[in-house]
């Protein structure tokens, strides 16, 4: 080796940060294989040996517990279904916090309610433990892609110090706000999400029940003003009325519900995520939380008693 890939090498191993990735499900296993593929030294974890085991297969290294993947990391990133997991892995005995050294910094990327994020911050500042939360939009499609949106919460400084990293796995990461803040904006994507994905479900019935083909009309709503990403992501689901699960409906009722309290926490009324909620909760009820939530459609169409193509 020459003395100037010697040096290099050198000074690639001192830029490359250790990071515990904390759930490798839909979501979590595309951003860690980013973070593996940026360079990054990656420790894995989930209860999935499946996908800790794809996870080294692609570059990254697999850790056996919580504290495995936090023990020695610069930064730990969690990406959890819900609260209770949050508190579980970030506050338990055994937790993230438990293990986590000083000076690291931890970086909650799941979708959360505030009051969570800011038990996490408040529980990790004696410990010497940065926290940022940082939710993300843009589904599974959008973790493969890397092109995630990611609102985030904390100090600006913490959030200076974790740009590079946030940006190997997105294509907008805006700081929001203090503790917290990140979540409040993902409660109001979400509010946004389902109330578009309902009116495009109900555009659809519209068209379809007026003798329009539907394909077509999709095509021209989408190239003007009432096209929107959540169309273009979700319109194939539609037409042909199959619902991977890029994001659940299970997870969408959750959601819904952080709106709805975010909303008595700031006193204000919110008529429409009302609506969104309940056609939210009416697709769980029928069986359909397993499915993606452009599966709203289906909830509609049993509102007008149709089937559709």
């Amino acid at each position: 080796m020459s003395p100037k890939n010697g040096a290099e090498t050198s000074r690639k191993r001192e830029e490359m940060t250790t990071i515990g990735f904390i759930g490798l499900g839909i979501m979590g296993a595309p951003m860690a294989r980013h973070l593996a593929d940026a360079g990054h030294r990656v420790h894995g974890f989930d209860l999935s040996r499946e996908a800790v085991s794809t996870l080294a297969e692609a570059g990254g290294e697999a850790a056996e517990s919580i504290g495995d993947a936090a023990s020695g990391a610069d930064i730990v990133i969690t990406m959890l279904p819900a609260d209770a997991q949050v508190e579980a892995v970030v506050l338990g005995d055994d937790g993230v916090l438990a293990h986590a050294a000083a000076g690291a910094l931890l970086i909650d990327m799941s979708t959360v309610s505030p009051q969570t994020s800011q038990a996490v911050a408040t529980a990790a500042a004696p410990r010497g433990v940065r926290v940022l939360d940082a939710p993300v939009s843009g589904g599974q499609a959008g973790a493969v892609e890397a092109v995630l949106s990611i609102m985030v919460g904390g100090d600006e400084a913490d959030f200076a110090s974790a740009r590079d990293i946030l940006d190997a796995l997105g294509k907008t990461v805006v700081h929001v706000g203090p503790h917290g803040a990140g979540q409040v904006v993902k409660a109001a994507n979400q509010l946004l999400v389902g109330g578009i994905i309902a009116l495009n479900a109900e555009a659809l019935v519209l068209m379809e029940a007026s003798g329009v083909d539907p394909a077509r009309g999709l095509e021209v709503l989408n190239g003007g003003l009432a096209g929107s990403t959540v169309l273009t992501r979700k319109m194939d689901n539609f037409l042909h009325r199959s619902y991977p699960p890029g994001f659940r409906i299970d997870l969408h009722h959750k959601d819904m519900g952080i709106v709805h309290n975010a909303a008595r926490g700031a006193g204000v009324a919110l008529p429409l995520a009302a609506q969104v909620e309940s056609l939210v909760a009416a697709a769980r009820a029928s069986g359909l939380g397993d499915a993606d939530h452009s599966a709203l459609l289906a909830v509609i169409e049993g509102l007008n008693d149709r089937k559709g193509a």
